[in-house]
């Protein structure tokens, strides 16, 4: 038997709400399913927090309210984040990453998540 788990799309105000909403989908209240990118896609690899059974999939409802709350403007501060907090060595390419997505350009957080699901877990993200 397949698992689902639902995201509620309405929810994903900001990268922190949907670390949040993802692990209390997939292991209730208080759940973790990564708290960062790399622990994400560690989780839909097989690591922390990854569904027992390994069959399962993930819908994102209203997902295009996701998409528009995770745009440009939470990428810009999720960058400054990381800028504030890199080596020194990735100082310039996270520069150039949020000089990019000030102005509107490359990747969103949308972009991020998905991007991992698809490496990851092909065929598990169901965008609804």
């Amino acid at each position: 038997m397949t698992a689902t788990y639902v995201l509620d799309g309405t929810r994903v105000r900001t990268l922190e709400d949907f670390w949040r909403i993802v692990g209390e989908a997939v292991n209730g209240p208080g759940g973790y399913f990564g708290r960062n990118l790399d622990a994400l896609a560690d989780c839909l690899s097989g690591g922390f927090g990854h569904p027992d059974d390994g069959d399962y999939v993930v819908e994102w409802r209203d997902h295009q309210a996701s998409r528009e709350n995770l745009s440009y403007p939470e990428t810009a501060r999720q960058l400054e984040i990381r800028l504030s907090r890199c080596h020194p060595s990735n100082r310039p390419a996270v520069s150039a990453e949020l000089a990019a997505a000030r102005t509107g350009h490359g990747p969103t957080v949308f972009d991020w998540l998905i991007e991992i699901f698809e490496e990851r877990a092909p065929g598990v993200l169901r965008l609804q």
